[in-house]
């Protein structure tokens, strides 16, 4: 499905962002809630970015091939790494209230 060039854009963008998040965690600066919303969200993003850098291309290279191609990358991997960050935060914010609901609702039952 994805190219090798497309997996290595992704993996060290998303070993970057994921290094990161890692040391302002162990650093103290975020949470465990925050670095779980962290990881998801750089996973999809990670994820969106694979996708678009590879169907961007597909569909520039369909409409103008040669310079259609670069600038669909382009645009796909900026659309589909927003996109990915935006999906990201929902499904990390949603960990969180359900991390946050089930420690209520134990401490109701003790």
């Amino acid at each position: 499905m994805f190219s090798k060039s497309t997996l290595w854009a992704g993996a060290f963008s998303g070993g970057i962002n994921q290094i990161r998040g890692s040391r302002a965690y162990t650093g103290g600066k975020i949470n465990v809630n925050e670095y779980v919303a962290h990881t998801t969200t750089n996973v999809s993003e990670t994820l969106g970015l694979m996708a678009g850098l590879e169907y961007g291309a597909i569909l520039g290279s369909t409409l103008i091939p040669g310079i259609g191609t670069i600038i669909g990358t382009i645009l796909g991997g900026v659309l589909g790494d927003r996109l990915g960050n935006v999906v990201g935060i929902q499904v990390g914010n949603a960990f969180i209230r359900q991390g946050s609901l089930g420690n209520s609702n134990q401490d109701l039952l003790n």
